[in-house]
């Protein structure tokens, strides 16, 4: 599952995404629109800063703003960046793998199995889909968001 910090981090860069001329924008106007708690908030955004994502300016007319373009920015990396591995069991991860220690065989595990179809179906989607693919809606098909079980 998508963890606020990471939800809040999608939700900051679409917002700083729509500014024109990659003008740099206040924590607490982001925090305000997205109703992100600011502390919060800042805490991520610095994150993204020293992964090189965005940059900060200080000073008048300082703030925030996009360091790559929106093309460059690809939203498998900022979900890794802010809540670690995608993969729902730490023994099918590529970037985290650790052996289950109640797994008596990987190879005969339907389990992993599963959760390795999930991890790569998620990463076929994060890590080919970027920051200007959501801001324009470009293969991102609708979705029912609720389903009949």
């Amino acid at each position: 599952m998508l963890s606020k910090k990471a939800k809040y981090g999608l939700k900051a860069l679409l917002y700083l995404a729509d500014q024109p001329d990659t003008r740099a924008v206040l924590i607490a106007d982001i925090a305000n629109h997205e109703r992100i708690p600011k502390k919060f908030l800042d805490m991520i955004l610095l994150e993204m800063r020293n992964a090189g994502i965005l940059c900060s300016r200080k000073g008048k007319g300082g703030g925030y703003a996009l360091a790559l373009s929106p093309e460059r920015i690809v939203i498998g990396t900022v979900i890794r960046l802010l809540d670690g591995p995608l993969a729902p069991v730490p023994c099918v991860s590529q970037t985290a793998y650790r052996r289950c220690e109640d797994c008596v065989s990987e190879e005969a595990c339907r389990v992993r199995r599963l959760m390795g179809q999930v991890r790569n179906a998620m990463a076929g989607i994060l890590d080919v889909t970027t920051l200007a693919d959501i801001k324009r809606g470009v293969g991102i098909p609708e979705f029912p968001l609720s389903y009949d079980i």
